[in-house]
């Protein structure tokens, strides 16, 4: 019987090409929309999941207020490490990092460097806590030695090849001598290492000696021992500040206690995150690799979701669009002895098939599409065609989707009259217009919410994109890696402002865009002990260019000037950081600031300048206090530059590189993309939202054209009596799109609120965002209905400009 089912449903939609087409083409856009976005989300819940024992090893955070400032950090002092071996037992091993970004890194007999852009100290333990392997060395003894280093495969194969690194030695920074004592092999591009080419020796690093536990600079992982759960050691580990940290501070604070310091409206709470949680669930300080947040793959899940399912509606609507033309077959079966449930199986298989064909072609789709849609999204994803259970999945998922999509229509032409199809009534006979307005209300609601969505997105990306930052990114050059000049340096900058598009240049290792940070604690002159009144702030080191070069604007007080002498002991702040200090701008100039609490002789900065706030972390956080001292050490050269040089400017800015430090890389990168880049995640996010809403908005479109081909079928005849009664074209056009549009109107009204409310949460991610306007509600209604009419109007002249005798003819 089942064979039998198979041929029929096979001649079936043999007989009817257009029809079988349209339900394949739209089932295939949804599956291949659907599966591509699957294998993303599915790399994206598998991040770190490779690591031994994944399930047992968490990152310690450190969320933290002290002096005014709050934040939540990824990272932890030094001396943790050996707490949580001395304290918890339910710790089995413990390790840390302490990323130092990139490094030049050359052979000892090599003159030109070598840039690698991720490098850390790390722990001898390491290996052992994230299970890797070696491809060449012993794990147990490549970094117990100081100035050691283990190589990815394709860093070593960049230096030595795998087989001869063990043993070579490689200098870093021009300056460090180190010996290669492993090899392991790339990281995958779904882990938090993915980014990281070298890993030294943390034994070499005297830093993570030091019993300091006021600095926080050490990502900090432990691994729990088999038997025990984390919330063992939740309120050991909050009990820290008081047991480590305060013992720590009184050295620079004698007398502080616990108590003083949370009165003072400060806090220090530790707190563990599992490892694989860290890719969706965190976003702090110091994170070692860019993350993603789990409120994007919900959008991204609901996309999928609505794909298929306004593939499946559509599927029901052609079905039942197209069941006219059978229902003289089903009067016949039923007249010949077929029950209900024989007709219902036989139209499930025919759905089946179709869906089978649609994932076929929705497979060779998503291969064609996938190094388009890898690019989209920063991903290196694959179809995972010999996992047997991703064709499980795969399979089941095409057969449930079958009979559902199938569902609707084989109940619905299985209840014809035999009786009334036979003796031509079978438009009289075809219900369910309730069920098919409202499915054509859904699509076009899931339609016209991702359209607001979309414009919501892209609104905001040009918000931030076109915001006043409080300074100039625009047309600045960053050099990287100048300290390689040594006291070379500053004849590197005069040389370059000496060129003729040059406006200006600065020396510093600190810019607005994503860059070097560092903090500190300064405390007034006249209340240096006195802890309530630290103020914890961002301190960069700069030159005497720097502000000008930035063209940041003063609200009061001056900038660094050659001609005071004393200005090596001044600072320049910003709004934020006077309103931290309980000061106005006016009268913040001329106080002195101290970072040492309790030092015989302390050392004070005076306030020279205040500077009107700028944006340089993300616009989702409130702009921070900064402050900016003199500093002769720089790890990069900004240069301004006049618009329309910037070819030149790159080429004659290199020449003077290689004229100062032959054999160097030069490593640019100009600031405007650094700034844009801090917004991959939502740019990505905000075209695939672009691409899968075109596809919602092809499907459902389908599904109304199907039925506007049913309703026009159906109203044959009653065009005919128009057209006799002398009914225009036009008129009849109109009578039957307005029937559309009166749903179209429906699914607006219900789309438009809940598009509003779903893009005003995602907004209150930022701190600085647009008010959603009702422009882009408009706009919204009238991209659906401009649709509606493009897809219903083709039908609707169709059928009225047929001749009115072949209409009232019609059977």
């Amino acid at each position: 019987m089942f064979k039998n089912y198979i041929k029929i449903a096979w001649r079936s939609l043999k007989k009817q090409p257009f029809f079988t087409f349209l339900n394949t083409f739209g089932l295939a856009i949804g599956m291949a929309g659907a599966l591509l976005i699957s294998l993303y989300i599915y790399d994206e819940l598998s991040y770190d999941t490779m690591f031994a024992d994944a399930d047992r090893i968490y990152r310690v955070n450190a969320d933290i207020k002290f002096g005014g400032d709050a934040r939540q950090y990824a990272v932890t002092p030094a001396p943790m490490a050996e707490a949580l071996k001395s304290d918890f037992s339910e710790v089995e091993l413990v390790s840390r990092f302490r990323t130092r970004g990139s490094a030049l890194v050359r052979k000892m007999d090599a003159e030109a460097n070598v840039k690698e852009e991720q490098t850390t100290y790390v722990d001898p333990s390491f290996f052992e806590m994230f299970g890797i392997e070696m491809l060449a060395g012993d794990p147990n003894t490549a970094l117990k030695d100081p100035n050691t280093i283990v190589m990815t495969k394709t860093a070593a194969e960049k230096h030595f090849g795998v087989s001869n690194a063990i043993g070579q030695n490689l200098v870093l920074n021009n300056e460090e001598s180190y010996t290669v004592t492993g090899v392991i092999d790339d990281l995958p591009r779904n882990s938090f290492l993915r980014d990281y080419t070298l890993f030294e020796s943390m034994e070499g690093y005297d830093d993570a000696k030091i019993v300091n536990w006021g600095s926080n600079n050490y990502n900090t992982f432990l691994k729990l021992i088999p038997s025990a759960q984390i919330e063992d050691i939740k309120e050991p580990l909050e009990g820290f500040l008081g047991k480590y940290v305060v013992p720590g501070v009184q050295e620079f604070m004698p007398g502080i206690t616990e108590e003083q310091f949370k009165a003072a409206g400060n806090y220090l709470v530790y707190s563990t995150i599992s490892l694989v949680d860290i890719h969706l669930s965190s976003n702090l300080v110091a994170e070692m690799s860019g993350n993603n947040d789990m409120q994007s793959l919900y959008i991204l899940s609901f996309i999928a979701i609505f794909l298929i399912v306004l593939a499946s509606v559509n599927f029901m609507n052609l079905s039942t669009a197209h069941s006219l033309k059978r229902a003289k077959e089903v009067g016949v079966r039923k007249t010949l002895g077929s029950n209900k449930s024989d007709l219902v199986r036989q139209f499930l298989v025919e759905s089946s098939l179709i869906s089978f064909l649609s994932l076929a072609l929705a497979l060779l789709m998503a291969y064609i599409a996938l190094p388009f849609f890898n690019s989209l999204s920063a991903k290196d994803i694959s179809i995972p065609i010999l996992n047997p259970f991703f064709w499980l999945i795969l399979l089941g998922s095409v057969v449930l989707l079958g009979l559902f999509s199938g569902s609707y229509p084989a109940f619905f032409m299985s209840r014809f009259m035999p009786v009334k199809v036979l003796k031509g009534g079978g438009q009289s006979s075809v219900g369910g217009g309730k069920i098919r307005n409202t499915l054509v209300i859904f699509q076009f609601a899931i339609s016209v919410f991702l359209i607001v969505s979309t414009l919501v997105v892209y609104q905001q990306l040009s918000y931030i994109q076109g915001k006043d930052l409080g300074f100039s990114k625009d047309q600045v050059l960053i050099v990287n890696d100048v300290y390689t000049a040594g006291n070379k340096a500053n004849s590197f900058k005069e040389q370059v402002k000496q060129l003729g598009f040059v406006k200006n240049a600065t020396l510093s290792s600190f810019f607005p865009t994503p860059s070097s940070r560092s903090d500190s604690t300064f405390s007034p002159e006249e209340g240096l002990t006195e802890q309530e009144n630290a103020v914890s702030m961002q301190t960069w080191g700069v030159d005497y260019d720097y502000v000008a070069t930035m063209d940041f604007e003063f609200v009061a007080g001056r900038d660094f000037d050659k001609n005071f002498g004393n200005d090596s002991t001044a600072i320049i702040i910003n709004e934020t950081a006077a309103k931290v200090m309980r000061v106005s701008p006016e009268e913040a100039i001329g106080k002195r600031y101290s970072p040492d609490f309790n030092s015989d002789n302390p050392e004070f900065f005076t306030v020279i300048g205040v500077l009107k706030d700028f944006h340089f972390a993300s616009l989702k956080d409130e702009i921070d206090a900064l402050s900016l001292h003199l500093s002769n050490g720089a790890y990069a050269l900004a240069v301004k530059i006049e618009a329309g040089n910037l070819e030149d400017a790159v080429s004659g800015i290199e020449g003077v590189w290689n004229t100062i430090v032959p054999g160097e890389p030069f490593n640019y990168y100009f600031m405007d993309d650094s700034f844009n880049n801090s917004y991959q995640s939502e740019r990505r996010l905000g075209n695939i939202f672009v691409i899968f809403t075109v596809l919602s908005i092809f499907i459902a479109c389908l599904g109304l054209f199907g039925l506007a081909a049913f309703n026009a079928q159906k109203r044959t005849k009653e065009i005919g009596v128009r057209k006799v009664l002398g009914a225009t074209v036009g008129q009849i056009s109109y009578r039957l799109t307005l029937d559309f549009l009166k749903l179209v109107a429906i699914a607006i009204l219900i789309s438009l609120p809940i598009g509003w409310y779903v893009m005003t949460k995602w907004l209150e991610d930022f701190t600085y965002r647009i008010e959603i306007g009702w422009w882009v509600f408009a706009l919204a209604a009238f991209l659906g209905v401009a649709v509606a009419i493009i897809t219903v109007s083709y039908q609707s002249i169709k059928a009225a400009i047929v001749n009115p005798v072949k209409s009232l003819r019609t059977e």
